[in-house]
């Protein structure tokens, strides 16, 4: 049986807070502890290094139910925004990192280790007070590129997900609010969980959101804990509607018998699910699956018929990461064969979808 939560269970319902004593005595900090009274507060040196949460293999067994129950609060020590050049111009200090859901893909867990559930940082007035000031270095854009037209985008999302972060604390909606006010710039940010908090947040089209979606029958078996496709395509009008700028990412690209069937049928449904105004600003992602060795040892104490469809030795072949990790994808000729069929049926099913980068 694929995991998944019990109806009605919350998707994060802390009863243990780690804390570092700085994060604490921040208002951040002070406002996320409020918001969770109930809980228990362990005072931890570094939200980097908390054994019972980290690197103890025998939290495969526990790891949704960590994701719901822990919660991390600390304080982000080195603020930097990274060039990109693929989904943004650059990649912006992170306001938390680890995630309630839990996707048999996600590559966030290979950093910290098995479950690792959401770390709120609680200087949310330095990191938007370094974007400010970075994003005023930059000046206006010069010209138009595949990331946007006008304006620099900073991916605000990269290590979590920032529409379930905003469930913790108020860092996203600061972060929202900052880059309304910065006409050379927008925020951006893929999810797979749809907040309608976020619908009320008045952000004049100066923050990008990315809906990831999949084939329904893929997503069942991989995207555990998160909104339902269903739920995903029905929100694209409406954040659409409410001033976000709306994008999809098709990803990952999971190859399977019968992937293609599906594609189309997602793809058509997408189709049906959106308005003309929405279509015309409507861009595509698609990114095909890379995956990994330690995850997938992982993925086989607590999710093992996610491997049935993510490991495939058979079509692939090993990437060695920057940090030594062992990630597999589909090897280099026939990965190039899957997305050129994949990039056919988006020009048949999907024509409106411009497609900004695919790899």
């Amino acid at each position: 049986m694929t995991p998944q939560p019990p109806a009605n269970q919350p998707l994060i319902s802390p009863t243990r807070i780690y804390v570092e004593p700085a994060a604490a005595a921040l208002p951040r900090g002070r406002q996320v502890l409020s918001r969770f009274p109930d809980a228990e507060r362990v005072e931890v040196d570094s939200h980097w290094r908390i054994p019972e949460l980290h690197g103890d293999e025998a939290n495969a067994r526990r790891w949704v139910r960590i994701k719901r129950e822990a919660l991390v609060l600390g304080v982000k020590k080195s603020l930097s925004a990274r060039p990109n050049g693929r989904s943004a111009h650059f990649i912006a200090p992170s306001t938390a990192n680890g995630c309630a859901m839990a996707c048999a893909y996600c590559y966030v867990p290979r950093r910290k280790g098995y479950s690792n559930p959401i770390t709120v940082f609680a200087n949310i007035e330095q990191i938007t007070g370094y974007l400010a000031r970075h994003v005023a270095r930059q000046g206006p854009m010069s010209e138009p590129g595949q990331v946007d037209d006008a304006a620099w985008v900073y991916d605000i999302g990269e290590n979590s997900d920032c529409s379930v972060d905003a469930l913790v604390s108020d860092n996203v909606r600061d972060l929202v609010e900052l880059f309304r006010g910065l006409p050379t710039a927008k925020a951006s940010f893929a999810t797979k969980y749809v907040n309608r908090e976020l619908l009320e947040w008045d952000p004049r089209g100066r923050t990008r959101v990315r809906f990831s979606l999949m084939p329904e029958r893929t997503a069942k078996l991989l995207d555990i804990r998160t909104s339902p496709i269903g739920e995903r395509l029905a929100a694209l009008d409406d954040f659409r509607a409410a001033g976000y700028e709306v994008h999809v990412n098709l990803s990952p690209v999971v190859v399977h018998d019968g992937w293609l069937d599906d594609w189309r049928e997602l793809l058509e449904a997408l189709g049906d699910a959106v308005s003309a105004a929405t279509r015309e600003q409507l861009a595509a992602e698609i990114i095909m699956l890379t995956h990994n060795q330690a995850l997938h040892e992982v993925n086989l104490r607590w999710h093992p018929r996610a491997e049935d469809v993510l490991w495939r030795p058979e079509l692939q072949e090993v990437k060695r990461s920057e940090g030594g990790g062992v990630n597999v994808r589909y090897r280099r000729g026939l990965k190039r064969e899957l997305l050129d069929e994949l990039l056919g049926v988006v020009e048949r099913c999907a024509p409106y979808l411009r497609v900004r980068y695919a790899f």
